[in-house]
């Protein structure tokens, strides 16, 4: 293909602009880059961080479940307590007729 000098008058300007477009597309697309890694990296950090404050929570859910299972206890200690001093002996304390 062979260009006459009317063509290349018209070629050559259109080429530097091109030129231009292709390095300014070529910017953004570094820039895209460098922001997605950003991200990247505050997402990295953030979820770190959410892993340690989740194992704080879930010591202190241990500790709570400790102490309620602990309060658990207590209270059918107490209700075994209470149970047995009301347990109901069906000879003691009735009175039997055997008049009869």
């Amino acid at each position: 293909m062979s260009l006459k000098g009317v063509e290349l008058q018209i070629a050559i300007p259109k080429t530097f602009d091109v030129g231009k477009t292709v390095e300014q597309h070529q910017q953004h697309v570094i820039h895209q880059q460098l922001h997605a890694n950003e991200a990247l990296k505050k997402e990295v950090e953030r979820k770190a961080l959410t892993v340690n404050d989740t194992e704080k929570v879930d010591k202190v859910k241990d500790e709570n479940q400790h102490h309620e299972h602990d309060e658990e206890s207590s209270k059918n200690k107490q209700r075994n307590s209470s149970k047995q001093s009301r347990a109901h002996h069906p000879f003691k304390g009735n009175i039997i007729d055997y008049s009869g």
